[in-house]
């Protein structure tokens, strides 16, 4: 981190799994989120020694984006140096610099035109290339066959978030699994234009034997051709985009009465395991995981730690998740606070996620192994 004009060094640790939590105030400058494992301290220490084996632009060549460091000197004397600052515990930043531990920032050298030639020639991959330009388009709509959100969507869920890997969780796109467990199954009153059943539903395995699942409700939403003025937008967002996911959030919160939650997930539960069952890849799939997790499990009884732990992610660990084509930070914060609103069993909050999904025009390709594309709208 940057503090005080010095670039620091406190912690080193590996990624483990993608995640959707970011606790922070400027979360949204921040694409994608991982979790850290094997993670390890030391007291903060100046990166500044880096400049001898990368040279004036060493920040270019070792900071800057996700990419690993190639130079093995320059890993080793990291190494060296965390070792000789090792902690056991996490220091704070602002403690262990005194005031006047002032530098020079270099971290983020602004780049001249003049010096543009040189900085390339030094750190060649400093610049951003593009793979190609694109055109963005609308959807036709949610549910159209061929040009709708829905359907590319669930086609290629798992290339357009890969935080969810196909090892770790399972997508079940077909909504009408749930048509008998809606609240028109409980007695309540339909509302027009308000379904009671989500989209689709993921289950994602956390590797976790205390909790091993998290359930992820998916609404696709879209405002595609047919909506395309602010105001309307608005008044879908606000007369049904939110009043659905507030029924989704509602089915499992205990602001609904604990007889009817529980026959809910009870049926929901059967229905899924099912689903699971009604497919052979889908059961060594599951059954993988409580292996992972009970090695000595006799193959009789996964069935019913199945069951146990669907049950338990929907008393303790549910997500509300919208796939739409339009939002802002405004709205997905309103819908978020709305959604947060309701509580679990345990107290906890529902959690939502949103994901914006636009559809882009190939305009041309130009380097296949480049990692960006510019787009225009």
């Amino acid at each position: 981190m940057n503090l005080r004009k010095q670039t620091l060094c406190g912690l080193r640790a590996k990624l483990g799994q993608p995640t959707d939590q970011k606790p922070w105030d400027d979360s949204d400058r921040y694409v994608a989120t991982y979790q850290l494992i094997e993670v390890e301290y030391a007291a903060p220490f100046d990166l500044r020694f880096l400049a001898d084996y990368g040279g004036r632009y060493w920040s270019l060549k070792f900071l800057q984006l996700a990419k690993a460091i190639q130079d093995e000197a320059a890993i080793q004397a990291l190494n060296q140096a965390f070792d000789q600052h090792r902690s056991v515990q996490p220091i704070d930043f602002d403690e262990s610099l005194p005031e006047e531990a002032l530098g020079t920032d270099d971290s983020s050298p602004d780049i001249s035109e003049q010096e543009l030639q040189q900085v390339l020639q030094e750190v060649p991959d400093a610049k951003v290339k593009i793979t190609g330009t694109f055109q963005t388009v609308r959807f036709k709509n949610e549910t159209d066959a061929l040009r709708g959100l829905e359907a590319l969507v669930s086609e290629n869920f798992y290339q357009l978030f890969p935080r969810y890997q196909p090892t770790h969780s399972l997508l079940i796109p077909e909504n009408r699994l749930f048509l008998a467990a809606g609240v028109e199954a409980r007695g309540e009153k339909p509302i027009k234009g308000i379904r009671s059943i989500p989209d689709a539903l993921l289950i994602i395995y956390s590797g976790l034997a205390q909790q091993p699942f998290t359930i992820a409700l998916i609404e696709y939403e879209c405002f595609g051709e047919s909506k395309t003025r602010s105001q309307d937008k608005s008044s879908y967002l606000n007369g049904q985009i939110i009043p659905q996911l507030m029924r989704f959030a509602a089915a499992f919160s205990i602001v609904t009465d604990k007889q009817i939650r529980d026959q809910t997930i009870k049926t929901w539960v059967n229905k899924i395991i099912g689903y699971i069952y009604a497919n052979p890849d889908y059961i060594q799939l599951v059954s993988g995981w409580f292996k992972q997790l009970y090695p000595d499990l006799p193959d009789q009884l996964v069935g019913r730690e199945i069951d146990r732990a669907l049950t338990l992610a929907f008393r303790q660990a549910i997500q509300v998740v919208l796939i739409i084509d339009d939002l802002s930070n405004e709205q997905k914060d309103t819908i978020s606070n709305v959604i947060q609103s309701f509580k679990l069993e345990t107290g906890d909050s529902i959690q939502f996620i949103a994901y914006i999904v636009r559809l882009e025009q190939r305009i041309r390709l130009l380097d296949a192994e480049a990692e960006y594309a510019l787009a225009v709208q």
